[in-house]
């Protein structure tokens, strides 16, 4: 049988990936029955917008079981991109409709083939009301999130690039990392051009690092993605 398409998705099925999602796999069975219900399922082909810059923050968004989203800011005048974050399925985002009245800051992207949840911010806060467990999750996110973007600003102030790509590699070790007998394996496809706009450097650059690293036997490629073989020879603070 062939999978579902999103706007084939009965109530149930949207329940159960909220149910599977990282901030609500708490909720009790009617108030999951009753989001479900306010959600709409769609499915994102690799690289298109999920919103961009402007676009109204009315909703929340949960990412299905597969699929990651990236989130990242756009130069209209130059079309240059720099990522924010990559986010893993099961994630929440749009969290900024939650307190912003206007319009979205930053562009959402889907990074892979990407099944969303849009959630409408008033059924979510809603949801929050009822919920103290999403209530806290909710806050702690937000402010998870907000740390690290103050930890990336101290990060371009105080760091050159090699620093700070040894410390995204890292952190993406703990997030997505898969234990290898020969290291732990970052299970997400990373081009150059994706950890540049991270790190804010150029993809020439950050090429010539990774080479560098792999010949000094640290990392290795392997599919498109990196081995950390020596994790720890990266920076940690």
């Amino acid at each position: 049988m062939l999978p579902k398409r999103a706007c084939d998705l009965t109530a149930h099925d949207r329940a159960e990936i909220i149910r599977q999602s990282d901030c609500c796999n708490h909720l009790d069975a009617d108030l999951l029955t009753r989001l479900a219900a306010k959600s709409l399922a769609t499915d994102y082909r690799r690289r298109r917008f999920v919103y961009r810059a402007g676009d109204p923050a009315d909703a929340l968004f949960l990412i299905a079981p597969l699929g990651r989203v990236k989130l990242c800011r756009v130069e209209s005048a130059t079309g240059r991109e720099a990522v924010i974050d990559i986010l893993a399925a099961g994630s929440l985002f749009g969290e900024s409709a939650l307190y912003t009245a206007g319009s979205r800051e930053k562009c959402a992207v889907a990074y892979e083939n990407s099944r969303l949840l849009r959630i409408p911010v008033g059924d979510f806060k809603d949801a929050m009301g009822e919920s103290r467990e999403l209530y806290d999750y909710t806050f702690r996110l937000i402010g998870q999130r907000l740390a690290r973007a103050e930890r990336l600003m101290a990060d371009f102030a105080l760091d050159a690039i090699p620093a700070r790509l040894e410390k995204l590699l890292l952190e993406f070790s703990k997030r997505y990392g898969i234990n290898e007998t020969n290291g732990v394996l970052i299970d997400i496809p990373l081009p150059h051009r994706e950890i540049a706009s991270i790190v804010g450097s150029t993809r020439e650059s950050v090429t010539v690092r990774l080479n560098a690293m792999r010949r000094d036997g640290i990392i290795d490629f392997v599919n498109r993605k990196i081995l950390i073989k020596r994790p720890e020879s990266l920076v940690t603070a």
